[in-house]
């Protein structure tokens, strides 16, 4: 999911439990207008901070315990992630969201989108 300053939600992918976070963010962060984005760890890929710099913004992600080459973290930029996981929180208060009741992987973005908008105008 991507998400404006405030936590307000721009876009979102649906992927496979099983899939990794990594791939999909190219998609989502193609042609967004942006001077910083901020993911975390999971999202630590060469790939994707490429994509970010050449978008001329800055990549704010901590980097995977894993990687041989490390790269500066700007923790105060990092430390206002929070407003992303606030908003997933509040988005999970949706029981439809939370327990997943569609099933189906055509009609489970329409819930997500729902209930983004409530909280939008809300």
């Amino acid at each position: 999911m991507v998400a404006r300053g405030l936590g307000c939600p721009v876009r979102f992918t649906l992927t496979a439990g099983q899939k990794g976070d990594a791939p999909q963010a190219d998609a989502l962060v193609e042609c967004l207008p942006a001077n910083i984005v901020m993911a975390d760890t999971a999202y630590d890929c060469d790939r994707l901070r490429d994509a970010i710099a050449d978008k001329g913004a800055i990549a704010v992600i901590p980097n995977n315990p894993s990687r041989a080459r490390t790269y500066p973290l700007d923790r105060h930029l990092y430390a206002q992630r929070h407003l992303i996981e606030c908003y997933f929180s509040k988005l999970k208060q949706f029981r439809r969201v939370a327990t997943r009741f569609e099933i189906a992987a055509r009609n489970y973005p329409a819930v997500v989108t729902t209930a983004a908008i409530v909280l939008w105008i809300g």
